[in-house]
């Protein structure tokens, strides 16, 4: 199961149809407003991934707090940030996926965050 927060509804659903294509499970999430921890809980991912906005405030403290409570849980950041390699690690995400994204891409990050799939 895979976690997919992104802010541009369709960008969601184009995410959520590629990967259910693949074959993971998806559970999108429309907003920032969202708990994640109680989401998480639910749903217990192998991956959450973010929509990296702007300043990315919202996202790295999401990132931050689910860090805290789930240490091993891969959070990757979604991002049009032209700097987007070089801040992600330092902001405490996993990796990252850059837009407008590649697909190969896409799934070569979630299998080397989802091995045994």
């Amino acid at each position: 199961m895979i976690i997919v927060q992104d802010m541009d509804a369709s960008i969601l659903e184009m995410l959520q149809f590629a990967l259910e294509t693949e074959g993971y499970e998806v559970f999108p999430v429309p907003d920032h407003d969202q708990d994640f921890l109680a989401l998480i809980e639910q749903v217990r991912p192998q991956v959450v991934m973010l929509d990296y906005i702007l300043d990315g405030k919202a996202s790295i403290e999401a990132c931050r707090h689910i860090h805290e409570q789930y240490p091993h849980l891969p959070v990757i950041a979604l991002s049009c940030n032209n700097n987007i390699n070089e801040v992600y690690s330092n902001d405490g995400f996993d990796d990252y996926i850059p837009k407008p994204f590649d697909l190969e891409l896409l799934y070569a990050v979630l299998r080397k965050h989802i091995p045994n799939r």
